[in-house]
């Protein structure tokens, strides 16, 4: 059996589409370092698929005006852009993608506030969330993690490696093809782990956001990945 969404709509001309993504950042604003254009830029020129900006000490009104920034870059590069939690805010930006956790938005409610126009993603932690979300209704991809434990989620367990081979499994044996991502404390030093795993895409922060060379680390991580299908 393969696994489709039929709510899932075609992507704006010209856009990719979350199935063809490998490469996941997400990021603040960069605020103290007030480069967060030059940043996005620089990461999307790496390879990054998709940029999600995740921060919770900016206020809405800032947060339209970097996801602006965002947008823009994106669209030069042809590249997604995602807004995480607030469907208002995603819905007001015109994100393409949206993401949300287990406590967030449920999928449903997601769905009817941003219509078909937007890619909804959701984070998995355990198994029977995994086995939801490879069949959910309303979804479009999945996280699984935090695979090693991350500041950026404080107080989140490790899940390690053995949920990717679970989630990896899962998704060959009911036939899905909907894309998911692992997520947590991935960098150039564990990626080999967690493609041996089972994963074929990831999601990472600090792996890109403290290099000193954005382009030439989203490079190395995307070398790091086999090749889809």
């Amino acid at each position: 059996m393969v696994c489709t969404d039929a709510t899932a709509a075609p992507l704006r001309v010209g856009r990719m589409d979350p199935i063809t993504a490998r490469l996941y950042l997400c990021t603040d604003a960069r605020k103290d370092r007030g480069d967060f254009a030059d940043f996005v830029d620089a990461a999307f020129a790496g390879g990054v698929d998709i940029i999600q900006l995740r921060d919770k000490n900016i206020d809405a009104a800032e947060e339209l005006h970097y996801l602006e920034v965002l947008h823009t870059v994106a669209d030069r590069h042809a590249r997604l852009w995602a807004v995480n939690d607030r469907a208002d805010i995603a819905g007001l930006s015109g994100a393409p993608v949206f993401h949300v956790g287990q406590t967030d938005l449920p999928l449903p409610a997601a769905r009817t506030l941003l219509g078909t126009a937007a890619r909804i993603g959701l984070s998995t932690h355990t198994i029977e969330q995994v086995d939801a979300a490879v069949t959910a209704e309303n979804l479009d991809y999945f996280c699984v993690g935090p695979v090693w434990a991350t500041p950026t989620k404080p107080g989140r367990a490790a899940v390690g490696t053995d949920l990717l081979r679970y989630a990896a499994a899962q998704s060959a044996t009911v036939g899905s093809l909907r894309p998911w991502f692992a997520i947590g404390g991935i960098d150039l030093g564990n990626i080999a782990q967690v493609v041996d795993a089972g994963a074929t895409r990831v999601v990472v922060v600090r792996a890109i956001t403290d290099a000193d060379d954005p382009t030439d680390a989203a490079q190395r991580l995307l070398a790091s990945l086999p090749p889809l299908g």
